[in-house]
C-alpha cells in the first residue's frame, strides 16, 4: 500500500498544538507564522483533543481513521472480487446449459 506522507510531520503538528494552547498569540497569527491556515490549525487542535480523550462520541482517533480507511479499501476490493466471481459463475452456468 502506498500513500503520500502527511505534509506536516506529527512532531510539527504536536508542537503547533502546544503553541496554540499556550495562547500567547491569536490562532490566526500563529497559523500564519507556522505557514498553515487557521482552519488547519483548528483541525489539529480538535484532533489532539480527540486523541487525548480516546475518541469519545462520534470522533475517531488517528488510529481508528487509518483502520477505517483500510477496511473501506478492503471492502471495496472484496466487493469487486465478488462481482467478478458472480459474472464468472453466470458465464459458466450459461455455457454448461447450451447444447454442444
Amino acid at each position: 500500500m502506498s500513500f503520500m506522507p502527511a505534509p506536516h510531520p506529527p512532531e510539527f503538528r504536536r508542537r503547533a498544538v502546544e503553541l496554540a494552547r499556550q495562547g500567547d498569540k491569536p490562532l490566526l497569527q500563529l497559523a500564519k507564522d507556522l505557514g498553515v491556515s487557521r482552519s488547519c490549525l483548528q483541525n489539529w487542535l480538535r484532533q489532539a483533543e480527540v486523541e487525548e480523550n480516546g475518541g469519545v462520541g462520534e470522533q475517531l482517533t488517528s488510529t481508528e481513521k487509518k483502520e477505517l480507511a483500510e477496511l473501506r479499501r478492503r471492502n471495496k476490493q472484496l466487493e469487486m472480487e465478488n462481482d467478478i466471481l458472480k459474472r464468472a459463475a453466470a458465464y459458466f452456468a450459461r455455457e454448461n446449459v447450451l447444447p454442444k
